[in-house]
């Protein structure tokens, strides 16, 4: 896949004028809006940034009920396979999960990606290699993600993962990541 999007500073300028009136327009409201996993908002954004590739992401990907298209392919291509230089259509459900807990844990960091969605080669790769991978992940459905954060614990984002009541939640200690998927809700420890 090539790397759709607009020109950075067109699409930060563009991008940053319609938060900029939309966050005026929906100011008195916002504190009281209910949003999308509570606390999600009129205005969503998610702030990634992935140590294997040295890339991030910072970009306001939903306003007012719509998702931004060009936002949302800078996500499918930020969460690609960086192996097999693979990207698909990364889950819209699983970047609001991503973006709620980082609302809920009020941190401005951005979540550190430790895996993303995997192909099924790079899948199949890490599983013989690693009990604790799944064949039959949802990282190959880009519906998961593994995160780190360095200003909170594991416990803390595993917390603001479950309080959204929206999917899998795993804590791997040893690894020191939280796993956060938008499959059915239950929770693990691996």
């Amino acid at each position: 896949m090539s790397k759709n999007t607009l020109p950075e500073i067109g699409r930060r300028a563009f991008l940053g004028g319609i938060f900029t009136l939309t966050a005026t327009a929906s100011a008195p409201y916002y504190a009281n809006a209910a949003g999308f996993l509570r606390g999600a908002g009129d205005v969503r954004r998610i702030k990634l940034r992935s140590q294997r590739t040295g890339e991030a992401v910072d970009t306001i990907y939903w306003v007012e009920g719509s998702y931004i298209k060009e936002a949302l392919a800078e996500i499918n291509w930020f969460m690609r396979d960086w192996r097999e230089n693979e990207a698909i259509g990364y889950d819209r459900r699983n970047i609001d999960i991503l973006a709620a807990t980082l609302r809920l844990m009020d941190t401005d960091e951005p979540y550190h990606v430790v895996s993303g969605y995997r192909s099924p080669k790079t899948n199949a790769m890490l599983s013989r290699s690693n009990r604790g991978v799944a064949r039959n992940s949802y990282h190959m459905k880009g519906m998961a993600a593994d995160l780190k954060l360095s200003t909170r614990s594991i416990n803390q984002m595993a917390k603001a993962a479950v309080a959204c009541n929206a999917g899998g939640v795993g804590k791997y200690g040893r690894s020191n990541f939280v796993h956060m998927d938008c499959g059915p809700v239950r929770t693990w420890r691996g």
